[in-house]
Formats: C-alpha cells, structure tokens, sequence
C-alpha cells in the first residue's frame, strides 16, 4: 500500500502502483527523500498535518515515524511563525534524541511544500493500552515507572524544554527491554502554545494538565510534574482524570486517594501528594525533589556494587564464556544502556532498581533425577508397520538401556540434540550417526531447545546456567546466568529474538537473544515452573507450574494478566495456537484442556492417555494437536471438534518430546531410551 500525504484526505491508503490518490487525485509519493516509504496514518494533529508510520528503506526497512507540518492558520505571520518554530523543535528533538528513552530525530526536510520531521519508532506499547489489557499496578510499580521518567524529564527540563502532555498514551513500554520511554515532544503542542495563544487557546489533555497550563497557556518544570502524577494516578486507580475533571474540574486532587482500589505505601502515597497539589507554589518544583523523597528510605548498597556500575569503559566484544568473578553475576549488562545517563541526571533509579535486585529469591529443593551417560544410537528399521490414520512410523534411534534427560529437534528435522548427565549429543536424523558431543556445563543439563532458525541451541542446566551454541559447529556462543537454582524449562519466540527459561527458583526469566542481555524477571508461582510458551505475536507469555495453575504474563511489562485453574495436576507442557488464540495445556491429571488465551476461559477437556501426559505439539497448520504420555503412546486430535483422530504406538517407555519438522509432514518423538520419527501418510 502507498500512502496519500495531501493531509486533508480522509482515506490516504492506496494500493501499490497507483500515480494518483484513488480518494482525493493528489500525487502520490513513493518514497519521501527518497528514503522514507509512507506506510499509514498514525494520528491526525489538527491544523497541523499529520503523523505516519514510515519504513526507512536506507536502514533495511527499519521502521520510522514522520511527522508533517501542514498549518491552516489565518495570515502569513502564523504561517511564518509556525515554519520557524518547527525548524526550532527539529533541533530541539535533534538533542533530546541523545537521550536512551526519546525518539531520536533522523531527518528534517521540506518536500512538495510540506515541512517533516523523521523520527525513531519505539516498537512497544503505551501505558494505557497496557492498563486496558487489566494489568494490576502496585506501589512497587508505579515507582518503577516514575524512578524511569524522572531523570528523563530532569533531561529535558535541563534543557529548556517543558513536554506539556505526559499521560499514558505518551508513556511507550518498549518491547526489547521493558524500559518506558517518553514520546511524542511534538511540535503540535509548542506551536499551539505560541502561534495561537493569542485566541486563548489552551494546551495539553484535560485532566492530566494543571490548572496554570489548562488556564494561561503557562508551562513549567512543575506542570509536567503534576501530569505525571495524574498519570500514575490513573494507572494505580483504573479511574480517567479526563472524565474527573470533566464532572469535578480539579476537586478529585483532593482527595485521590478515595479511588484507590488497593492500598498504597506511605511513602509513595505522600509523593503523590506532592506531585498533585492543584497549587503550583505548593507542588515539586524539579524531578530531582521528587528523586530524593522516593529515594529517601532506601538502604545504600555495598561498595564494591557501586564501583561496578558506575565505571564507564569502552564498549567490548562479546565474550564467549560468561566471567567467573561472582561480583560479574550482577544485573550489569540490564542498566548499561543508562548507566551514563543515572550518572549524569541523579542516582534515583539506580539505587531504586538495584535495591529491588538485592531482595533473595525464593528457592525450593527438588529431587534430581538419575542421569546416566549415552551409548551411541544406532538406527533400526522399523519391526512392524507400525501405522496411524495420518502417519506411520519411518525410523527409529535407538539408545538402548541409556538414559536421555532432555531432547530438542532442529525445525527441519535433521538434527536431533539429547542431553545425558552434563553432556549434549547432536545427531544426524538421516543417518542415525553422531555429529558431535558438546560438554561445558559443569553439572546435569537439564533441558534443552533449538531456535526457530534452526541456528542456535540452548542447554540450561543444574549449574544454574544457560548456554548457547551454533548448531552447526557446535561452539560455544555465551553463557548467561542470573537464576539462583537449577533451569527447568526454556522456551523461544516465534522469531527467535527472546528465550524465556524457568528455573526452581520459581522465577522466569527473559533474554534478548540479539543483545545477549536478561530483559525481566517474573514471579508468582508457588511452586517450581515447568512449562513455557510465547504467543506468536510476541505479548503473552504462558507458564505451567507444579501448583497446577497456569499463569499469563504480559511479555513486555512482566506482568500478570491472569492465572488459569483446573488442573488437578502439575502442568507438564504447553502450547500456543499458530493464530495466538487458543492455549492448549497438558498435566499429570491425565487430561488436556484448551483454553482462550483473550479471556482465559476454559473451552474443553481432552481425555483418552492412560498416564501422565508430559509432552504436546501443535501441527503447523494449527490443525492438529499431538500429545505423548506415560503411556507410551502418542494421540493425534483435531483441535476444531476436540475429537481424538487416531493414536500412535511403538514406544516402550512413556514419551517426554514431541515436534513437527516446519512443513508438518513429519513427526518426531523421544522417550528416554529412543526417539522415532513418523511420516506423514496420503
């Protein structure tokens, strides 16, 4: 689709090819500077033009916002005055983008009479949306959020400029790290503040501004300070101040707290106060008083912490090992990409964020299991014809009496990793034959999984360890270790950027697999987590527990969206629809369930294994569902009717992997003494 920038057209989305707006016949622009490529209209700014959503074909398509001036002011003095003040914002935005947590400016330039600013597009999600999705903000929270904003605004306030519309929707959650960032410093809301004030046009959203901004037009370092509290207000409350101030004008800072729905500590409920006095004179005057009463309570933390954060050096290759220095342990590699911005802007967040990484984990015991070493597998055909409605049995790898803990299958089904005792065999599916042993972890591995691009494998361990790995050359990448017990379970996203892994800690963890860096933790469960799955659309993670329950956590923040009841057992394995719709959920009940993943209701209850059901796969097509059990057997069933469609049998002991090679025509099965692979039948 190509997109109208005449910003006065009311359906600007033309399909690929066309010279002329289909809606209003003004040319259309291929590419702007011959390097921005319009996608759609993000937001229409009134008088002003528009803002689009653009790719940048000079940064391999990256994503990109442009936004447009296009003032319909009365007079050459408004116009002038506008084009001015735009340029002005331009530079501006050119050094507030120095900032890790603000668009950076990438262009400005005048085309076909238009003026445009390029920015940054933070992928993520803003506050509000976040709020909608039924996220319970606790005190913890909201200080987390403000601690991030704070030494943003003292950067901007520092630097002459006053946002004026802090509110959730201008608070993005970025995706890759979990970090708010502050966007939209748009020039909308300075020219509406200068060019036309003289019809005594007031700026910012009702409600979330102060008095002195909604009345004279007059802004502050304190008037974006009083947004923020009205802000974090609607977040802790669920309640608008747009809809207060529209029934109570600003009566409700009065007495905000009569809307809480849970209780909120002392000394954030007197921060509150501060930041929602309707009287400027009265409220905080800079972030950085705000910094010191959030941070007033806080315990120091030990020297040699200090001095591992705050040394800045030069940027370095990624090691290979992880280091062995226990201080390296630490959540450095999470708060680089602020490290120079704390320093310089006041330490608030990062004594806050470190003083929450210090409280101990909970950790559990668990019983280990017996792990024994693997004789080479050798391939058998297959004793009998062993057939199923859709598939029959092709090969079978046999390891005979030895024991294998974990299995991961390559998405093409041509490699085969298993982990026996703290090795990790790779084998060649259509040759039976060993490709190489990998050993680096200095206990039992216990699990393991392969990235959707077939390039990476992943070991996590008894060592408290992850590792990485090429798959095809069978080096060591990197270690990542932050868990304070054993790994249990890992897990991909669709695209292979985050690996999620439990632990017996009973926390999750997530990773950026393209920095090498943990995002965010998660806790809640009240026993060991033994299962995980990502949604395709990267928003939700779903975890299984041995408490039975399942929980949903939103990916981006950490948390919690619902817990999931109805299990009698632990919950063994699970799965994610391909169009993100359904869960699908297996346990030691004997029994799997299906689930919405939107509303969390129950949809039905697969019953047909005779034992504990450890392993499940959705077929690629969304179709069919496969499940393995003690039993030792595999059950096909359609997902649609819930209808059992046949089931699979020649294993000896019970199965504990399932997967699909990616054209679904194949699949591949473990137990703990073979692995089996099925092809699918005309």
């Amino acid at each position: 689709m190509i997109c109208c920038l005449n910003p006065d057209c009311p359906n600007p989305l033309n399909p690929d090819g066309n010279n002329l707006c289909q809606t209003c016949s003004t040319p259309l622009v291929p590419l702007l500077r011959n390097r921005f490529r319009v996608i759609r209209v993000l937001s229409n700014e009134g008088g002003f033009g528009k803002t689009y959503l653009a790719e940048d074909i000079d940064k391999l398509d990256e994503n990109c916002v442009i936004k447009q001036l296009a003032p319909k002011f009365q007079g050459s003095w408004a116009i002038s005055k506008a084009m001015e003040l735009f340029q002005k914002e331009a530079q501006r935005l050119k050094q507030l983008g120095e900032h890790s947590q603000i668009p950076t400016l990438l262009a400005y330039f005048e085309q076909d009479n238009y003026m445009f600013l390029v920015q940054q597009f933070i992928n993520g999600h803003n506050l509000l949306k976040e709020l909608q999705w039924k996220v319970s903000y606790s005190s913890e929270d909201i200080k987390d959020i403000l601690l991030s904003l704070l030494p943003v605004l003292k950067f901007i306030h520092d630097r002459g400029v006053i946002h004026r519309d802090i509110k959730p929707q201008n608070i993005i959650r970025r995706e890759s790290d979990g970090r708010v960032c502050l966007i939209d410093f748009g020039s909308s809301k300075q020219l509406t503040a200068r060019v036309q004030m003289k019809m005594g046009t007031s700026i910012g959203s009702h409600g979330y501004s102060p008095l002195e901004q909604i009345r004279d037009g007059a802004a502050y370092p304190a008037s974006d300070l009083f947004s923020l509290g009205a802000t974090c207000f609607h977040l802790l409350t669920g309640t608008s101040p747009f809809q207060l101030w529209m029934e109570h004008g600003y009566s409700w800072v009065k007495n905000w707290r009569g809307y809480l729905r849970t209780t909120v500590d002392k000394d954030l409920a007197q921060v509150l106060d501060g930041l929602l006095e309707k009287d400027i004179k009265h409220r905080y005057q800079s972030a950085d008083e705000v910094i010191k009463d959030l941070t007033a309570n806080l315990e120091p933390l030990p020297s040699f912490f200090i001095e591992e954060e705050i040394v800045a050096t030069p940027p370095q290759p990624l090691p290979t090992q992880a280091p062995t220095d226990p201080k390296k342990y630490v959540k450095i590699i999470n708060i680089l990409t602020v490290v120079v911005a704390i320093a310089l802007l006041g330490s608030g967040e990062f004594w806050y964020r470190q003083y929450r990484y210090l409280e101990s984990l909970i950790s559990s015991s668990i019983n280990q299991p017996n792990h024994n070493s693997v004789k080479n597998p050798s391939l058998f055909p297959p004793k009998s014809s062993i057939s199923g409605e859709n598939f029959s049995l092709g090969k079978t790898l046999s390891a005979e009496s030895q024991s294998i803990t974990s299995f991961a299958f390559s998405p093409d089904g041509s490699t085969i990793a298993t982990a026996s005792n703290k090795n990790i065999k790779l084998w060649n599916t259509k040759t039976g034959r060993e490709i190489s042993t990998l050993n680096s972890h200095s206990q039992p591995i216990t699990t393991l999984a392969i990235s959707p691009d077939g390039q990476t494998l992943v070991s996590g361990s008894d060592d408290k360890t992850i590792k990485l790995w090429n798959l095809a050359t069978g080096q060591e990448i990197r270690t990542l270790g932050s868990h304070s017990h054993s790994i249990n379970t890992l897990a991909f996203s669709v695209d292979g950027h985050i690996l999620a892994s439990s632990s017996v800690d009973r926390t999750i963890k997530l990773w950026n697999l393209l920095t090498r860096q943990e995002i965010i933790t998660f806790k809640g469960h009240g026993k060991i987590i033994t299962s995980l799955a990502i949604a395709p659309n990267k928003q939700v993670l779903a975890s299984g527990s041995a408490d039975s329950t399942i929980k949903l956590w939103h990916l981006a923040s950490g948390k919690l969206i619902r817990t999931l009841k109805g299990h009698l057992g632990t919950v063994t394995s699970l799965g994610i629809t391909p169009n993100g719709k359904t869960i699908v959920s297996a346990s030691y009940d004997n029994t799997i369930k299906l689930w919405h993943l939107e509303s969390g209701k129950q949809i039905t209850t697969l019953k047909g294994h005779l034992g504990k059901i450890n392993s499940l796969v959705i077929a690629p097509n969304g179709k069919i569902l496969v499940s393995g059990s003690d039993d030792n057997t595999i059950k096909l069933w359609n997902l649609e009717s819930g209808k059992q469609v046949t089931t699979l049998r020649g294993h000896e002991q019970g199965i504990r992997a399932l997967t699909f090679t990616e054209d679904g025509k194949t699949l591949i099965s473990g137990s703990e003494n073979a692995m089996k692979i099925w092809q699918a039948t005309d």
